[in-house]
């Protein structure tokens, strides 16, 4: 899927360079693995964001630091949304989250803007919220990279292996690792 950036309403302009963006949706080591897979991924940093009000309470997510020249927020917003259900309400919403955390009043605009351009991907609701980032807490070092520091782990196989080939398939410009062994597309 090659995804282009079109023209913001408003006058906002898209940022470009050195920028960072806070997602959250499911568990952190499947959307760790999925964002450390893309080109233009300066870091990924897993562990729990808290946004405020009544989203204070932390989440699992990441704090992505993306070279905007090389990957646009538009394309990370989708691919966010793709990898995770943004479609479902569930009982562990709490813990996982489905949230765009922004660290500036233009990046919310920009990112609430996205999303509902993106809405038209899906047949059911977005239920994807556009908060605030208000504070992180690193997860512990052994949690981290887990999923290219276990691949062959069953948790790897069964719940991030289906995102990566997706990221294969349907975002292959943006893949990193084409030739990962562990990760088979259709």
């Amino acid at each position: 899927m090659h995804i282009e950036r079109s023209k913001l309403p408003g006058g906002i302009k898209p940022f470009s360079g050195a920028n960072k963006i806070a997602l959250g949706g499911g568990c952190h080591w499947c959307t760790e693995a999925v964002f450390q897979s893309l080109k233009g991924i300066i870091k990924v940093e897993q562990g729990y964001v808290a946004s405020t009000g009544l989203n204070s309470e932390l989440s699992e997510a990441v704090i992505v630091h993306f070279d905007s020249k090389a990957i646009e927020l538009h394309t990370l917003i989708a691919i966010h949304l793709h990898t995770h259900k943004s479609t479902s309400d569930h009982s562990f919403r709490s813990k996982y989250r489905s949230a765009i955390y922004t660290f500036s009043e233009t990046q919310e605009h920009e990112s609430k803007l996205i999303l509902k351009k993106l809405q038209t991907d899906f047949k059911k609701t977005l239920i994807t919220q556009v908060l605030p980032f208000s504070s992180f807490k690193a997860s512990r070092n052994s949690l981290l990279n887990y999923y290219y520091s276990n691949p062959e782990k069953p948790f790897c196989e069964i719940y991030i292996n289906p995102k990566l080939a997706l990221l294969k398939k349907q975002f292959s410009e943006y893949f990193t690792n084409k030739d990962l062994l562990q990760v088979k597309s259709d």
